[in-house]
Formats: C-alpha cells, structure tokens, sequence
C-alpha cells in the first residue's frame, strides 16, 4: 500500500523509523532512516529496518563474499523497487520477501510517490565486504 503521507506511513511501520542514516548518506538520493533491531554492537545478528522518504533510493552496490553471504530484504510497510544490473526493476510490496545472492550488482529503495520500509539481513560468509557504486541514473529511476 503507498503512503503518501508521513503520519499514515508511520502508523503502519510497526519497526519504528530510528535515525537519520548519516553514516551512509553520500550512498542514498534522499534521505533514509536505520533503526536497529539487534543488539549488533554486542555480538548479536545485525538485524536493521531502514526507511526511504519518498523517491529514497540507495547507490548500486554489491554485496561481496568468497562463500555464503549476499542481503536479504523484508518489505514491512508502503512500496519500493529493487533492480539487479541487467534486469527489470521489481515493485516492491508488504510482505514481499528479496533474497540477494553474493556478488550481484543492485539497488533498492521507495517509490517516488511512497515512504518504504524494509528489513535488511546481511547473509554471514566468509570474506565478505560491501561496494558502494555510482547512483543510479534519474532517468532511470524516473520511467518507474
């Protein structure tokens, strides 16, 4: 369901928005919010809900390993795309479920005309590293 709106949005995003995402800032067109659900600090799996603002979208990046590795996404509340290299972009939905095999180039983040919020899993594998990559063109973005 699109939410226009942040106070419908923030009704149904029952992970809660957290903090600005400074640390990645310079990765996102827009701003997006990391609230953690873990205590990753303190050894426990890093577990995150991250919401886009409206037209929020991150960098092309991949997630490197040598074996296992990868990210998964859990769409928890409002609509978003995902899009590997090479691929059409996907709608993302509530409860649609992305799972992002190690080594692929992709991106995801929220409609232009919808808040979004998914749960982000980092696989655990061995040698694994994340690439930062250039923004995804606006024209592309924008024939979404």
């Amino acid at each position: 369901m699109k939410y226009e709106t942040k106070e419908a949005f923030d009704k149904t995003n029952m992970f809660g928005q957290g903090v600005p995402n400074d640390g990645f800032a310079q990765y996102f067109i827009g701003n997006s919010f990391l609230n953690p659900l873990t205590d990753f600090k303190n050894g426990q799996f890093p577990l995150f809900n991250v919401t886009f603002e409206p037209g929020c979208h991150n960098n092309w990046h991949i997630h490197h390993a040598d074996k296992g590795g990868g990210q998964i996404l859990i769409c928890t509340a409002g609509e978003g795309w995902y899009q590997e290299e090479g691929k059409p972009a996907q709608e993302l939905k509530e409860g649609t479920v992305i799972v992002i095999p190690p080594n692929v180039k992709h991106w995801h983040g929220a409609k232009k005309d919808s808040w979004f919020s998914h749960i982000s899993l980092e696989v655990p594998g061995e040698n694994t590293s994340n690439e930062w990559l250039e923004p995804v063109a606006d024209e592309e973005y924008n024939r979404l």
